[in-house]
């Protein structure tokens, strides 16, 4: 029974729950990004190229033959994807590089505003100065 509160445990932490939303969420992006290079940004740079499709793009490793499809190696479609990961990991860098600076600058806050004493050495205080008095 134990195993199970420990499996529980770990999985409504919020780590975890975080961790599983944001991976929805990069899924959710990933599908937009590869929307953006294939359906926005590659055909204007096929067009610049000569009209070129780069999904299209292969060279044919063995010719049909009857009911056998043909081999073909399909590199315009590794150039997309290359394309996808590149302004995927750029777009995530920038985001990475934002959060840090919002962190960086908490803790400059926090470095600055000196704690509060506890309400004890206050107290203590207040008893020192009317024991002066």
């Amino acid at each position: 029974m134990s195993l199970i509160k420990e499996f529980k445990e770990f999985a409504i932490k919020g780590n975890v729950v975080d961790m599983a939303v944001g991976i929805i969420i990069g899924g959710a992006f990933g599908k937009i990004v590869s929307s953006f290079v294939k359906d926005i940004l590659m055909p204007p740079i096929g067009m610049a190229l000569g009209g070129v499709e780069f999904s299209k793009l292969a060279v044919i490793l063995k010719e049909a033959q009857g009911d056998v499809a043909a081999v073909t190696l399909n590199y315009g479609m590794f150039i997309q994807s290359v394309v996808d990961f590149i302004i995927i990991a750029f777009a995530i860098f920038i985001m990475i590089k934002w959060m840090n600076s919002l962190k960086r600058k908490e803790e400059e806050q926090a470095a600055a505003a000196p704690p509060a004493p506890p309400k004890q050495e206050v107290l203590l205080e207040e008893i020192r100065d009317l024991l002066k008095k």
